[in-house]
């Protein structure tokens, strides 16, 4: 497969490029594209690409990727994405993959053949699809109590980047742009959720968006979550807790996880059978098997849907002060439009 970079700051040459290079069997970087010329040749000098761009268009026109990772800001994506899609590749794409479900459903209707997924990469650990098994299998008994909680940290210096802490370039706040993948897990879990109960504040950082959030959730199962979003704990952590009817399963690391980091009370039913991390590499490595395919990936459509439908309930029910139920977002919605529901912050 032949593949493009979309965007060469940080984590493209921290984690997309790293796990391009375990994949050389079966996909080769042809070239990479930034508005910024000086960083994007920099880029290419660094890990060998042949081609660097500054246009996307000209890229796509003249190199026909089969995919293109997406590595830019958050309010670009769509646009982006629905341009990858209709030259004719796949895509992959750094979280969020857009800013609204009104976006997420033109990236759907652009899918012709070509898929885009989202970068959620704690759903391919072994613990994670371990725990899949265990709780679809019965073994564990039914889902009652989970604990959801990204307790991250990010200074005021963190959001002097223009884009972020804004509604129109970076979405949302820790809910969206941090918290989203503890929550995609959790959702991964426990299935369908049917009402959340939240509230988001600002409470010290120098933005336009929520710092923090908080939410309570019922799910279609029966079980009920605590959801908490912060980028102001200084003592870093992403915690995930499921109480099931026979056994306690916790999950404590921050940005990624490898089996040692569960435990299971009792431990009995917990044996994953390998030791793969959360990983870019891991979700990469089942995009391609689904592209040698030709069949849709993990973490595109309906599937992505789910969890930014999740964080839109949650900020529809911070801003309304009100209970959301999933049903009611639909297309005459504000939020289905903009996470803030075009509301003043």
């Amino acid at each position: 497969m032949r593949v493009a970079i979309v965007g060469t700051g940080g984590i493209a040459g921290a984690c997309h490029m790293p796990a391009l290079a375990g994949e050389r069997h079966r996909a080769e970087v042809v070239a990479a594209v930034d508005v910024d010329g000086d960083r994007v040749k920099a880029f290419c000098a660094e890990h060998d690409i042949p081609q660097a761009y500054t246009d996307l268009g000209e890229m796509l026109a003249r190199e026909r990727p089969g995919l293109v990772h997406v590595c830019t800001p958050p309010y670009l994506h769509a646009r982006q994405v629905v341009e990858c899609l209709r030259a004719g590749a796949w895509v992959w794409c750094e979280k969020p993959l857009c800013l609204s479900l009104a976006e997420h459903d033109r990236i759907t209707a652009a899918e012709n053949g070509a898929y885009a997924a989202v970068v959620f990469q704690h759903r391919f650990g072994s613990g994670a699809r371990h725990l899949r098994a265990l709780a679809a299998g019965g073994e564990l008994g039914r889902p009652m109590v989970a604990l959801c909680v990204t307790a991250w940290y990010r200074d005021a210096a963190y959001y002097q980047v223009p884009w972020r802490g804004t509604w129109a370039t970076e979405g949302g706040g820790p809910t969206m742009g941090h918290g989203i993948h503890q929550m995609d897990l959790m959702l991964s879990v426990l299935g369908e959720w049917e009402e959340i109960r939240a509230m988001a504040r600002r409470v010290d950082r120098p933005v336009e968006t929520e710092d923090v959030s908080l939410a309570s959730v019922r799910f279609a199962s029966g079980a009920v979550a605590s959801v908490v979003n912060s980028v102001l704990s200084r003592r870093e952590e992403s915690y995930l807790r499921f109480d099931f009817a026979e056994a306690t399963v916790e999950l404590r690391h921050l940005y990624g996880y490898r089996n040692a980091d569960w435990t299971c009370t009792p431990a009995r039913p917990w044996r994953p059978p390998d030791d793969v991390p959360s990983s870019h590499a891991a979700q990469l490595a089942a995009l391609l098997d689904s592209y040698e395919r030709g069949e849709r990936p993990a973490l595109s459509g309906a599937e992505a849907r789910r969890t930014l439908e999740f964080v839109t309930g949650l900020y529809a029910s911070a801003f309304t002060g009100r209970p959301v139920r999933r049903s009611e977002i639909t297309l005459d919605d504000p939020f289905y439009h903009r996470l803030d529901g075009g509301l003043t912050p």
